[in-house]
């Protein structure tokens, strides 16, 4: 598949400290004096042991700990007596418990909310007034590599319960009017692009305001869902009804700067054994109020671990359906099926089967993605996909569609990315009734497709055929697949694609700001040999009529859509879509461009449409949306 990260849950190890020589804050100088902490000690903690080190007769807040900036002041020091109340209990994954301080400082910036990272089950309970003792820790969930932002946490923890029952510390309210409009300040050039040493300013930006919570009991109202329920039990709301909003309730993502900072994920503390978790789909409302501990994780970044229960209100939310193309228009598609094999159930072949038909109007053409060998994932040398692409025509027939007829090239194994043994390549359906297909002497996975002139027009020497297979930029990756279709007498090339994923880049809450984003230079590259392909065509028939599309994993506006168009070869023809409607995924709350078409110049009148039926669903026949364009060649 080609989810920009793959959401697979892991959980935490004990705490992988961040370097000791990373800049420390004067928080370190501004520890509380024991004289004033004694006059702040009351309530639950009347009777708590004395603080101890770092600073020899101190006493040690949560707020001491959390510091000014994203790392601890006392990062990697033991600390005794650190107060507070028990807020929430994980007792799965990360276990362990959040404490916060009641009593809070007037710094904005500092958090008075801490993790305890417990390792076993947790003995505490939500309400207990607890002393600890541990080491202050920095854990980067996924890794330093991932360039996540790191969790302040308390390891190793000897945890006195000083009494139980006691009233939790207020829920701090997360709304549209406390989450600043700006992201994320620059990262320190001197430090790498990192955030990390850079003093908080949680009225300024968005990211700065979440850790200026980091560990706090929040609070959201009714907030709409964003990203529907995943198969690890969360989803993704917005406390900002208004921010890039489109018609179907999703959040649209339009540029690098414009992160939807109203984006916040919500899993929830109870197993779901014991309270299912909701199955909600964009649109839906999370109702009521939800209350619990800021978390930051792998795979979302800053959390709501919900300690209440959830509530959504279904908004019925319903798969679109695309216009049937009219008798002298061609309509060709694009559909990533995610790693299809013939093991996978009947049930997932019939319902895609289902999407071509009803959702997708039977297209002319349809280039597949993630078409994968007759023996699925299995490393076994197998390259053959026939059983693969008969079972789903099979399907499409049995589904009220039309006979497709195939045309694609076997990988050679293990070459072409994907899951190992698993062989993903591009496929072209065609239904011959309305289309044909023209063969000329068939590619292999090695041989280079070029361009010919054939009776005055361009052609190709192979068809289907790959393009510049050999070529670096396809190394471990999908090469594209190319071929000729007549429709009404007219030739129209079309061009399969599927680009490298964006697996290894930074998310969007990296310490590094902007993000690394690596995978970027091997579609540009890919991007560059297309765009270079279809200037042959071009060269040889100025009027071709060239179509660039597939699972292309990067947004209409970036270095690899310039690319593609790059010389004005080719057009992105998504753009010609409303601006909330420019979307074909959903990753984290930001309804996304991954999938498109792109157009070469003479193709001036047409309509297209990103067919949204599985992107916004908790239910999905895959990951992604298909994408129609319907013209007349």
């Amino acid at each position: 598949m080609s989810s920009p990260i793959s959401p697979s849950p892991s959980p935490a190890s004990p705490a992988s400290p961040v370097s000791a020589a990373l800049p420390r804050t004067a928080a370190v100088a501004a520890v509380v004096a024991t004289a004033l902490a004694a006059g702040l000690l009351a309530g639950p903690f009347a009777s708590a042991a004395p603080a101890g080190d770092p600073a020899p007769g101190a006493v040690v807040r949560i707020h001491d700990i959390q510091g000014a900036t994203r790392i601890s002041p006392l990062v990697n020091q033991q600390v005794t007596g650190v107060t507070g109340i028990v807020t929430g209990v994980r007792t799965y994954g990360s276990k362990g418990f959040w404490m916060q301080d009641p009593r809070p400082d007037a710094d904005p910036a500092t958090s008075e909310g801490l993790f305890v990272y417990t390792g076993g089950a947790p003995t505490v309970k939500t309400g207990d007034a607890v002393s600890v003792a541990g080491t202050v820790g920095e854990y980067v969930p996924g890794g330093t590599a991932s360039g996540n932002q790191s969790l302040t946490q308390l390891t190793k923890p000897t945890v006195t319960v000083v009494s139980s029952g006691n009233p939790l510390p207020a829920p701090v309210t997360v709304s549209a009017r406390t989450v600043p409009s700006r992201y994320t300040p620059a990262g320190d050039p001197a430090a790498g692009g990192s955030v990390n040493g850079l003093a908080l300013k949680p009225r300024s930006y968005a990211l700065d305001y979440y850790e200026s919570l980091e560990g706090t009991n929040v609070r959201i109202g009714s907030s709409r869902v964003v990203g529907a329920t995943d198969p690890y039990s969360e989803l993704w709301v917005t406390v900002k009804p208004h921010e890039n909003d489109n018609r179907r309730g999703g959040t649209v993502y339009g540029s690098y700067t414009d992160q939807n900072t109203g984006r916040l994920q919500v899993q929830s503390l109870t197993p779901t054994a014991e309270q299912p978790f909701p199955r909600a789909n964009v649109g839906d409302v999370l109702t009521g109020t939800t209350e619990g501990p800021l978390d930051f994780n792998q795979f979302g970044g800053y959390t709501l671990a919900a300690r209440t229960p959830l509530s959504v209100t279904d908004r019925g939310l319903k798969r679109e359906r695309t216009a049937k193309q009219r008798s002298g228009e061609l309509a060709v598609a694009t559909y990533n099926v995610e790693n299809l094999d013939p093991s996978d159930p009947q049930a997932k072949f019939d319902a895609l089967a289902r999407a071509v038909v009803e959702n997708l109007a039977s297209p002319d053409v349809l280039a597949l993605e993630e078409i994968q060998d007759n023996t699925g994932a299995r490393n076994d040398g197998v390259v053959a996909a026939d059983q693969t692409l008969k079972k789903f025509t099979d399907a499409i027939v049995a589904a009220g569609g039309p006979a497709y007829a195939w045309r694609s090239i076997d990988p050679l194994n293990n070459q072409d990315g994907g899951e190992p043994g698993g062989n993903i390549r591009q496929a072209f359906l065609f239904n011959p009734a309305r289309v044909s297909f023209t063969d000329r002497a068939p590619g292999d996975a090695t041989t280079a497709t070029g361009v010919v002139r054939e009776r005055g027009r361009a052609a190709l020497t192979h068809s289907p055929g790959r393009i510049a297979p050999a070529d670096t930029a396809w190394e471990n990756s999908r090469k594209p697949l190319a071929g000729e279709f007549v429709f009404r007498g007219r030739t129209v090339f079309v061009i399969a694609n599927h680009f490298g994923s964006k697996g290894g880049d930074e998310s969007l809450v990296s310490h590094h700001q902007p993000p690394n984003r690596s995978s970027e230079a091997k579609r540009l590259q890919q991007a560059q040999a297309v765009n270079g392909f279809v200037k042959e065509l071009l060269a040889v028939q100025k009027d071709a009529k060239v179509l660039a599309l597939g699972d292309i994993n990067d947004f209409e506006f970036s270095g690899t859509a310039r690319a593609l168009t790059a010389g004005g070869a080719l057009r992105t023809a998504v753009t010609s879509l409303p601006r909330a409607e420019r979307y074909s995924y959903v990753y984290q709350g930001n309804s996304q461009v991954l999938d498109q078409i792109l157009t070469s110049p003479s193709i001036r009148r047409f309509a297209y449409d990103s067919v949204h039926i599985n992107a916004e669903f908790a239910q999905q026949d895959s990951d992604h949306d298909p994408q129609v364009i319907r013209f007349r060649p």
